[in-house]
């Protein structure tokens, strides 16, 4: 199936976790519509096998399912496409093991790598993280700056991470983001399926084009 993510919006970034297809399930029932496994402390066995039970529940649930730096795990398991960053296997090797239907994002933290990134072959991209969080140890947060020029730049969708929250979805939407990543607001939620919906509310408030359901 080819995809757009243009009226795509809220995007969960999930590790391996004991009740992930239930998990993904909730969030998706909430309003979340984009998933994506990423692990980096598993080894290829493990990935391998969350990757194949996650991409057979998203295709019933009717969402994209991508899986991170991976793009032979993304083959293996029939996956929807692979997300990469700035050191990982490159968009063009990724377009060849793929194919032109499949989606294809890549990570930018700089407008040097948005530029290069542009003219890249890529579905979409994503801008930050905003703000510093431990899902990228080390990296520091870029600021909204660069996720409005990045949304403002970019000929395909830019998926803005860090430090997404109800709180901050607005004053994002202000500066012109429109897709946002969401990590720790679900993934350390009591209640997914609610804490999905809460999201997606907000970013319809913020966002006149966002999907309704």
């Amino acid at each position: 199936m080819t995809w757009s993510l243009r009226d795509r919006s809220l995007y969960l970034c999930t590790p391996i976790r004991d009740d992930l297809e239930g998990f993904v399930a909730q969030c998706v029932e909430g309003g979340v519509d984009v998933v994506q496994l990423r692990d980096k402390g598993r080894d290829d066995h493990a990935i391998l096998e969350a990757a194949t039970r996650l991409a057979a529940r998203c295709a019933d649930l009717g969402v994209p399912f991508i899986v991170n730096d991976r793009a032979d795990i993304a083959l293996d398991v029939g996956a929807d496409g692979v997300h990469v960053g700035q050191e990982d296997l490159s968009v063009e090797t990724c377009r060849t093991v793929l194919g032109d239907d499949a989606i294809v994002g890549l990570s930018t933290h700089s407008p040097d790598e948005l530029d290069a990134a542009i003219a890249k072959p890529v579905t979409y991209l994503s801008a930050g993280p905003v703000e510093a969080t431990p899902t990228k140890p080390g990296r520091a947060g870029t600021g909204a700056e660069y996720a409005a020029l990045a949304s403002r730049r970019s000929t395909v969708p830019v998926f803005v991470t860090g430090g997404v929250t109800t709180a901050t979805i607005a004053a994002l939407a202000e500066v012109g983001v429109r897709h946002f990543v969401v990590v720790r607001a679900l993934t350390e939620a009591s209640d997914p399926r609610r804490a999905a919906a809460d999201l997606a509310a907000a970013i319809r408030d913020a966002v006149p084009s966002a999907p309704s359901s």
